[in-house]
């Protein structure tokens, strides 16, 4: 069958000699249009259900020039793959219709950040989701985009802070202004309700995290934890914390297909690495007992023996310098502190220290330094358990001094 009869100079001649009657002039493969006797130009795809016999069905796909002759051959080629998986171009033409006409919703626009960026980019995108379906979602989800206003958007966050988590709202706020900027440089959809708005203006930035825990405290902790001060599973975790400098994600998913016990190495995947890139730290000998007493107790694939939510974690994570009467409160995160900031007392070399906490080097060093440092971070790792049993043997009326920087 004959397709692509016409041309555009063949449509604009049509048009400015109409017929002195209705008149079909077909393209080819279905395609026709249907020229008025006033010059009115309209596409149209005629095609059969089932077979010869069938009635001539005529589908209207659209006008000249508002479609042009290339846009209608597209939109007949739709229709003619339609017709060979049985289904018939009219109704499928009116579903896609329908769903260019509905309007992208606040849940549509941050569901698309979600499902394209934050799951590839962001580390903990199901607490992003979590939040959104929490405050978000319940209040101004269900609004077209372009009509949820500065206010409705407002009143979502406020609650946030009004329901006593205002660095929660600053949170939610930044999150939903990077989603809609993402949303408006792909071309999803468009609104800049949000911006100009800052964290203070729905509730308050994230406190300083950079609290370090004094010797004292430390070798209190340390004390607790080798007597059994605790349940198996936080004492297990902040051991590791404590030691490794690690996150509490890395521990928390750690399985024990990442510990190999007899070359004495961690290897942190990508999927739970912060920087989304592997990286190893080497296991010291007075860590492997506790390994082999963990695998001796702990059932199944993960480390810790369970998987609990990092909400869970994070939350008795801040009680315990309650148990152990410590003046002033400290998080899990703070432990990492803690490292690098008395190994930074201690000496060690910086670089070194980095690497343990899962950091990036910057500069040169991250182009063409693709060294582990295994023997280097050992040595930092020893030192530390070093000092990490001098302050829990010491009496609270002595201070330890610190390890030569030269030594």
């Amino acid at each position: 069958m004959a397709s692509n009869l016409l041309n555009d100079n063949k449509v604009k001649k049509l048009i400015r000699n109409p017929p002195e009657r209705e008149t079909w002039v077909a393209d080819g493969d279905g395609l026709a249009a249907r020229l008025s006797k006033t010059g009115a130009l309209s596409w149209y795809y005629r095609y059969r259900l089932g077979g010869r016999n069938t009635k001539l069905e005529r589908l209207l796909l659209g006008k000249y020039p508002d479609l042009s002759l290339a846009a209608a051959r597209k939109l007949r080629d739709q229709c003619r793959e339609w017709l060979a998986n049985n289904e018939d171009p009219r109704f499928k033409l009116n579903m896609e219709a329908q769903e260019a006409l509905k309007p992208v919703t606040v849940r549509d626009a941050l569901e698309y950040w979600l499902d394209n960026y934050a799951v590839h980019h962001r580390a903990n995108h199901d607490k992003h989701r979590r939040q959104l379906a929490v405050h978000i979602f319940p209040h101004i989800g269900s609004l077209p985009l372009n009509l949820a206003d500065r206010r409705q958007w407002l009143t979502a966050l406020e609650r946030i802070s009004h329901n006593g988590s205002p660095v929660a709202a600053g949170y939610v706020l930044q999150m939903c202004k990077q989603a809609l900027r993402y949303c408006d440089r792909r071309g999803y959809a468009a609104s800049t309700a949000l911006e100009g708005l800052t964290i203070p203006d729905v509730g308050k930035k994230q406190g300083r995290r950079d609290r370090v825990l004094t010797d004292a405290e430390l070798g209190s902790l340390w004390q607790w934890l080798n007597n059994n001060g605790l349940q198996p599973y936080y004492r297990d975790l902040l051991r590791l914390i404590t030691v490794f400098c690690a996150r509490t994600k890395e521990v928390r998913l750690s399985k024990w297909d990442e510990w190999d016990l007899d070359a004495r190495l961690w290897t942190i995947p990508e999927a739970n690495s912060k920087t989304k890139k592997r990286f190893v730290r080497p296991i010291p000998e007075r860590v492997i007992p506790w390994l082999e007493e963990m695998r001796r107790t702990n059932e199944g694939p993960y480390l810790l023996g369970t998987l609990k939510k990092s909400e869970a974690v994070s939350q008795n994570g801040r009680t315990f310098h309650q148990r152990l009467k410590h003046r002033e409160p400290w998080t899990l995160h703070n432990l990492r502190h803690t490292f690098i900031t008395k190994n930074a007392d201690l000496g060690a070399p910086p670089h070194v220290v980095e690497l343990l906490a899962g950091h990036e080097l910057g500069g040169v060093f991250a182009i063409y330094n693709r060294s582990q440092y295994l023997p280097e971070k050992l040595d930092v790792l020893n030192r530390w358990l070093d000092r990490l049993e001098l302050l829990a043997d010491t009496p609270n009326n002595v201070i330890p001094t610190t390890f030569n920087r030269t030594a």
